[in-house]
């Protein structure tokens, strides 16, 4: 069934803008459950976490390098040492004053099996971030896919 562009902006809109409020984002265990993914061969369904780092801190230089790789390190791999993926690039956001916040962001993919388990982990990650950095919040992206490794 295709996306329709209209609702799917509307979707990505309010996931930014919850983001943005800090709002919690937080799936039911088992989310995809009740979606029914027909994989080719080889192939099995799994869900992706896009999780997208702000980098900007209130009476702080922003995170830097060195930093996100020991939370990486510490709070990340812990919790999915089987792999996962880290971009680098520009984001912007406007915050509740309505002015544009340009800033160094940081997109952690992992895909993962649809628990309540990984679930808990994935929020124990955002909100360790947010704690240890002074972050508003870090939004959270899911999505389902077939995967073959």
């Amino acid at each position: 069934m295709p996306i329709h562009p209209v609702r799917a902006g509307l979707a990505v809109t309010s996931l930014i803008a919850a983001a943005a409020l800090g709002a919690a984002y937080v799936l039911p265990p088992a989310h995809f459950a009740q979606t029914v993914l027909t994989c080719p061969p080889a192939a099995r369904p799994m869900v992706r976490v896009e999780l997208l780092f702000g980098t900007q801190r209130k009476n702080a230089p922003p995170v830097s390098e060195e930093e996100w790789s020991r939370f990486v390190a510490a709070e990340v791999t812990p919790r999915f040492p089987d792999g996962l993926t880290v971009f680098t690039g520009e984001g912007q956001w406007r915050g509740a004053d309505r002015a544009i916040i340009k800033e160094t962001a940081r997109m952690l993919v992992i895909w993962y099996f649809d628990t309540e388990d990984a679930h808990a982990l994935i929020e124990a990650i955002r909100a360790a971030y947010k704690e240890r950095f002074g972050q508003m919040s870090v939004l959270r992206a899911d999505g389902q896919s077939c995967v073959s490794f």
